[in-house]
């Protein structure tokens, strides 16, 4: 076996649910191991809530390391609503690794896979296959644990810059090209506020820089309220979408929701050399320990982590290995697989039992 096929991976399962549904992910794995030629180390470190509890940290300086050795970061859910810092924000290292990392990239696909209900009439013969590109680092968030509160006012501070603009831009372009290289349609939608503020309108006029370059994928622009209202019309007009991170951060959870829900929806956090793989939903500590969690969003964010691993090394089998995963998820579910947040009986353990079968 090729060293180039052989990945050591950190898993961070974090809190509540993340251990649940990190499990099935890793057997998953596993499975594809024995299958595809791809080699797998998995080294486990801890992070979130309970580590705070326990520790004072949402993340020991080891785990930052392992993240900085590893080839990629598996990344269950972290928080709970329960453990706050002292300004009562939740503990998020899910947060804190896009700045570690540069993670300025945030990957929310939402594909309806057949079988699954979408609250969207005529979602289901039409599809939704979209991506939504969520710059990670900047903009509201930049003013995390920065902003200023007095009596009378409180105030945080939005920022965008040209550097991370660009390459923000440049990825989601080439994400279109491989879209479309890969028989789907290759365009790309700004989503801003470019009508009201300058910061939006500074971001806009990057995009439009870049768009020269990159003349084979079509281009729109659209202002955040009008693509919210169009997203819950005609979803399946959309593309790749390409936003400011707040707003990144509400769109994409518009668009998990038409999919099926955030326990279908998978997500990455990638800069120019580090990767966070993990389900778009959070720890939903009041299902933890009852084998009720979906770990469908955290599977195919497996898959994403493969995709990335192929690109980043050139291992051609890694790209087969993450649509194989996607293959035998739409086929469990094209057989009636229904989750419980759908009302249907299939927890933890039978998700897991049908997504191996179906490898």
């Amino acid at each position: 076996m090729s060293a180039n096929n052989a990945f050591h991976i950190a898993v961070l399962a974090g809190d509540g649910i993340g251990p649940e549904v990190m499990a099935p992910a890793l057997e998953v794995l596993r499975k594809i191991e024995t299958k595809s030629g791809l080699s797998f180390r998995f080294t486990e470190a801890p992070a979130g809530a309970n580590n705070y509890l326990a520790t004072g940290k949402s993340m020991p300086d080891t785990t930052i390391k392992l993240c900085e050795e590893a080839d990629a970061i598996l990344l269950g859910a972290c928080g709970l609503p329960s453990v706050r810092y002292p300004d009562n924000t939740e503990i998020a290292p899910q947060i804190e690794l896009r700045f570690i990392f540069d993670l300025y990239a945030g990957v929310r696909p939402a594909r309806l896979i057949p079988g699954v209900p979408s609250p969207i009439v005529g979602a289901d013969k039409r599809g939704i296959d979209l991506v939504v590109i969520r710059e990670s680092t900047e903009g509201l968030f930049a003013s995390m644990g920065k902003g200023v509160v007095t009596h009378d006012d409180a105030r945080e501070t939005m920022v965008i810059t040209r550097r991370t603009s660009e390459r923000l831009f440049e990825f989601s372009f080439r994400l279109a090209e491989r879209r479309k290289a890969r028989g789907k349609p290759g365009s790309l939608a700004c989503v801003d506020k470019a009508n009201v503020f300058k910061a939006f309108a500074f971001f806009r006029g990057i995009f439009d820089e870049i768009a020269k370059k990159h003349p084979d994928v079509t281009t729109d622009r659209l202002y955040v309220d009008a693509c919210a209202a169009m997203l819950v019309k005609r979803p399946w007009d959309f593309n790749v979408m390409v936003m400011e991170n707040m707003f990144g951060d509400i769109v994409s959870d518009i668009t998990a929701s038409l999919i099926g829900g955030l326990g279908m929806a998978p997500s990455a956090d990638i800069g120019d050399k580090y990767a966070v793989f993990q389900p778009c939903h959070g720890t939903a500590p009041d299902i933890m320990g009852q084998g009720k969690a979906n770990p469908t969003g955290m599977i195919l964010s497996a898959a994403m982590m493969l995709d990335w691993l192929a690109d980043k090394h050139g291992v051609e089998s890694a790209v087969e290995a993450g649509e194989r995963i996607e293959r035998a998820v739409d086929q469990v579910y094209a057989g009636g697989l229904k989750p419980m947040e759908f009302g249907g009986s299939n927890g933890t353990a039978d998700i897991t039992k049908a997504v191996l079968g179906a490898l």
